[in-house]
């Protein structure tokens, strides 16, 4: 919903945080990797030393650093079919990686299953709706949609942490804000589910 409503004002700022990369030469498939790798990295190092508040941190710079690849191609231009789809993809590896990992060292598997479907359900509602009518990509502004996911988990993940340091720890906080989570990722896909029918039925009564 933020990078919908909001895409003109967060663009500019983007393109001016990728500098740096387009000073070294990074194209924008070279920081999509990057980041894939950042989240991979982080969540390997999660499921060693358990600590919420570096992963919740290292997560808040993986997910910065790969939100760039858009701002690169713009700059670039070398905004291309194949590059979006890449990145697509590294998104959606990215969310199981991290799910993956919580569901590991918190055994909340069950929730993370659930979190990661109403993700990919979000995802995958758009999708199809694309493959059956022409639709506008920013034309979608459901309520939890993947910046807000992101600044979510990384909030939640911090919060434990400084809990837990200041230690007022309970293993009700991540379970809770995790089924939160869940809860809200499923409520957006439905939500988009319910869009995509009213613009299926609408094209479907345009038909002669």
């Amino acid at each position: 919903m933020i990078a919908g409503l909001m895409k003109r004002r967060i663009d500019p700022l983007w393109e001016h945080a990728a500098s740096p990369l387009i000073g070294i030469g990074m194209t924008p498939n070279q920081v999509t990797a990057g980041g894939l790798v950042l989240v991979a990295l982080s969540c390997a190092a999660y499921v060693y030393h358990q600590s919420s508040l570096a992963f919740g941190l290292c997560l808040a710079l993986a997910f910065t650093f790969d939100a760039l690849d858009g701002a690169v191609a713009r700059r670039r231009h070398m905004s291309t079919k194949a590059g979006g789809y890449f990145d697509a993809m590294a998104d959606r590896y990215q969310e199981l990686a991290v799910f993956a990992a919580i569901g590991w060292v918190a055994d909340l598997w069950a929730i993370a299953m659930i979190a990661f479907a109403g993700g990919i359900l979000t995802s995958y509602a758009k999708a199809r709706t694309a493959i059956e009518i022409p639709i506008e990509n920013q034309a979608w502004p459901d309520f939890f949609e993947r910046m807000e996911r992101l600044v979510f988990i990384c909030v939640l993940l911090v919060a434990d942490g400084l809990a837990i340091a200041m230690g007022a720890a309970s293993p009700w906080f991540l379970t809770g804000g995790f089924a939160l989570y869940a809860l809200l990722a499923n409520a957006t896909a439905l939500q988009r589910i319910n869009r995509a029918f009213a613009m299926l039925k609408r094209a479907d009564a345009k038909k002669p």
